[in-house]
């Protein structure tokens, strides 16, 4: 079994640095070993997806930035083998942004897109986080940051159960995969 980190950045706006949430959760041995959530004070006040996940500048204003939260939570990597994500192009390119607006080196553990595991390992369509997590019975508050990385973990958890192999590099039916990355 794998050591993994899931993944989730809820933004303020359309900028690919206005992280204004993120969410953890270590995987260790197919179990969840810690989760975390944090509000981060995004470069900006301005606040265009309040009405997805219910967060305003006044929520997040006295907050860390993304530079001093993404240090605290650093030792997390520490012995992973990867991050996971839903759609980990996105996940992906808003802490690589981050990452380079707060001068921090950026993780080099590759990402699996969760919607492209699911895909591959149960054939999910769609496979929006609702769509996947109903699938396998998880609970979801959709667009918080810890419930959206919980059910990305649980995701990766049930594939390794039914037969994905990222260590050795196998799917549920024994080829071999290509990363799955979005």
């Amino acid at each position: 079994m794998s050591v993994f980190l899931a993944i989730d950045f809820e933004t303020a706006n359309y900028g690919s640095d206005s992280a204004c949430a993120i969410g953890v959760v270590r995987v260790e041995e197919g179990k969840i070993a810690h989760e975390e959530a944090k509000l981060i004070c995004p470069p900006s006040p301005e606040f265009h997806f309040t009405h997805i996940h219910g967060l305003t500048w006044s929520d997040v204003e006295f907050e860390p930035t993304f530079g001093a939260v993404w240090t605290g939570l650093r030792p997390l990597l520490d012995g992973v083998d990867f991050l996971a994500a839903h759609n980990s192009g996105f996940d992906r390119k808003v802490l690589n942004s981050c990452c380079t607006t707060y001068n921090v080196s950026p993780p080099e553990q590759e990402f699996i897109c969760t919607v492209q595991l699911a895909r591959k390992m149960w054939s999910i369509r769609p496979t929006k986080l609702p769509n996947v997590a109903h699938f396998l019975g998880l609970d979801l508050d959709h667009h918080d940051a810890l419930s959206d990385s919980r059910a990305c973990a649980n995701i990766v958890i049930a594939a390794e159960r039914d037969g994905w192999d990222f260590v050795n590099g196998y799917d549920n039916v024994g080829e071999r995969y290509t990363a799955l990355e979005e």
